[in-house]
């Protein structure tokens, strides 16, 4: 095995460790949560980390008996459908919506994860050899901000509903 595939095995290890961590603490904050939009929103997240490691998986073991990295026809969907999740859910819940604080810390526990996992996925893109590993490297990047960013608004959401549905709607002050 030479040097490159070595250290690509190794990246794709950690990869792994790291959607198998997430999925089990999502798993567990969905759980523990108190509140229906978290207990679908984390729920969600857990499936969709799964996905990840089997898809790192299938190309551990592609590099692993072919010696190369495979065609990456990972295409994931842009948070949409934790979007829709989230949307329809703050509809119904409205402006009402009461955390305890363990939930707001579960959520800030799962955004340091997604920005952990940015981080990781945005530097194995930089350091790829080959164009299909960068460009998975930078999609997997790109749906762990979607989800950072959906957990963002969640947080805020759950912190003070009322302030972030203000914010969202952008009313207008002057009457227009």
């Amino acid at each position: 095995m030479t040097a490159e595939q070595d250290r690509t095995l190794k990246g794709l290890q950690v990869a792994i460790q790291m959607e198998i961590d997430g999925k089990d603490y999502y798993l567990k904050a969905s759980r523990e949560s108190r509140d229906e939009l978290g207990k679908k929103l984390l729920g969600k997240l857990a499936s969709e980390e799964d996905a990840h490691r089997q898809r790192f998986e299938q190309i551990y073991n592609s590099i692993k008996t072919k010696r190369g990295w495979p065609t990456a026809d990972f295409q994931p969907d842009g948070g949409r459908t934790l979007r829709t999740i989230f949307v329809r859910a703050t509809e119904q819940m409205g402006a009402k919506a009461k955390a305890p604080k363990t939930e707001l810390d579960a959520i800030e526990t799962a955004m340091g994860m997604e920005n952990k996992t940015f981080d990781y996925y945005t530097r194995q893109g930089a350091d790829a050899t080959e164009d299909a590993e960068r460009e998975f490297y930078y999609a997997l990047a790109g749906e762990e901000k979607e989800h950072y960013l959906v957990l963002l608004d969640y947080y805020e959401y759950l912190k003070d509903p009322a302030a972030w549905f203000v914010q969202k709607e952008h009313p207008s002050l002057d009457g227009g």
